[in-house]
């Protein structure tokens, strides 16, 4: 599963922004918008192209859900194309400038908008017809909104969520907290109980604040969020100052590591080097379908907790992500095709046991629903906690605005800055608003 990212290069995004400003100039012709913007297929075979990223068992198991389809629509032709997520972008880019997109493609929330506002994709809500949408799940389906179309749907889901460790709770003396009613206060308290039962040999988190995801829940529980749906800054500096102070609480009580430390460890890109991978620290935040790579790289029985301060604002904070989308071209000449291929990987039985939750579990609740028996342990956990946590979802992060991919640099450049008190919090708050919005602007 590929659920967290590293950002595109600046080399790769400029190329993307350049690619797609020739894309914007396509005209008229650049695809249809509705049902019946094909001629009739026929008795003409038909190939469409569709690429993704991720690893060789990726290729494996979508060439599969292909075959399977290909043996229900004879004369419909599916070719694969597949490379690791950097080398992804500058292709799609590359060949988006070419006028040669592929038909079907894999997008990620943080470019979604960038293609979609340059016309370079096919507006799906009108393939209703096409594409079944009555099982989709309607708490992640809005991240595929953008001013008004359907651009994205996405593949699957998971959520930001505490991992955390009961046994170097129990080893602590320490309670495993109510996740249904625990505070940011409580959160606080309980990373320092940790490190000082342990005398600093386990901390009690890793510390979060260079993430935009987290960020993001702390901005929602207080009635805003990362953006806005006219793809503007949604949060304060207040906010953003608050989120660091508590990070700044954990770490001056040493319920997080000193700065140094923190800062060693804000990028690394295995389980097996985080401290709760390494039995260094009892929690850490990240994405749910994270949970089987975090509990083998600890050898220990994780479990996913809601974040602390779900209850104590008007609202919560908690959101759906999409893994990723599944995109369609506006240049495909086979747009009517090309739906009924997504219509496929979303919704048939077969489809869905060839892919698993290689790509979230599945968007489709009844789907998600019938593989349940079929689940890992760790899978179970994961799809018992979205099935917990779904009746307290508000709402669907609207898609980040264009230049949105920069935040995840910004962000962890400044939490340095601030851990290392560099910055104030608010001097942080005030630098992160002011980079995020040249970056969107």
């Amino acid at each position: 599963m590929a659920m967290r990212f590293g950002s595109v290069s600046k080399v790769a995004a400029a190329g993307m922004a350049s690619a797609l400003a020739v894309a914007a100039c396509g005209g008229d012709d650049a695809g249809s918008s509705g049902n019946g913007g094909s001629e009739a297929r026929g008795d003409q075979p038909v190939e469409l192209r569709f690429a993704w990223w991720g690893s060789e068992g990726r290729n494996e198991i979508t060439q599969e859900a292909i075959d399977r389809f290909e043996e229900k629509n004879p004369g419909i032709t599916i070719r694969g194309e597949y490379i690791e997520w950097g080398g992804y972008w500058d292709r799609l880019a590359t060949t988006t400038a070419a006028n040669d997109a592929p038909d079907i493609m894999a997008q990620e929330e943080r470019f979604l908008r960038e293609y979609a506002s340059r016309g370079a994709l096919l507006d799906l809500s009108g393939y209703t017809d096409t594409i079944d949408f009555s099982q989709l799940d309607p708490l992640v389906m809005g991240s595929g909104e953008v001013d008004g179309g359907l651009y994205g749907i996405p593949t699957g889901v998971n959520a930001y969520a505490v991992h955390a460790d009961p046994q170097a709770f129990a080893d602590a003396g320490v309670h495993m907290p109510d996740d249904t009613s625990w505070t940011w206060q409580d959160y606080i308290d309980i990373t320092t109980q940790i490190s000082e039962a342990t005398g600093g040999d386990v901390f009690g988190a890793q510390d979060y604040g260079g993430n935009e995801a987290g960020l993001n829940i702390f901005a929602r529980q207080r009635g805003e969020s990362l953006y806005t749906e006219d793809g503007e800054l949604g949060f304060s500096a207040g906010t953003a100052a608050e989120w660091w102070e508590n990070s700044l609480a954990m770490r001056d009580s040493g319920g997080t590591p000193s700065a140094t430390l923190s800062a060693e460890i804000q990028d690394v890109g295995s389980p097996e080097q985080t401290l709760l991978g390494t039995n260094r620290a009892a929690m850490m935040w990240n994405w749910s379908n994270a949970l089987e790579a975090m509990s083998k790289a600890s050898g220990r029985d994780l479990v996913l907790l809601r974040p602390p301060g779900e209850t104590e604002n008007a609202r919560t904070g908690l959101f759906l992500k999409p893994a990723m989308h599944y995109s369609i071209s506006a240049r495909t000449e086979h747009p009517e095709e090309a739906a009924l291929f997504l219509d496929f990987l979303l919704n048939d039985d077969e489809a869905v046991d060839a892919i698993g939750s290689d790509r979230g579990l599945p968007v489709n609740l009844e789907q998600r629903e019938r593989i349940a028996p079929e689940l890992n342990e760790y899978q179970t956990i994961e799809a018992e906690f979205l099935s917990d946590i779904a009746p307290d979802v508000v709402d669907a992060p609207p898609a980040p605005p264009v230049g949105a991919g920069e935040f995840v640099d910004i962000i962890k450049r400044i939490n340095v800055e601030v851990l290392f008190d560099r910055l104030t919090t608010q001097e942080g708050a005030e630098r992160l608003i002011s980079e995020v919005e040249a970056a969107i602007g």
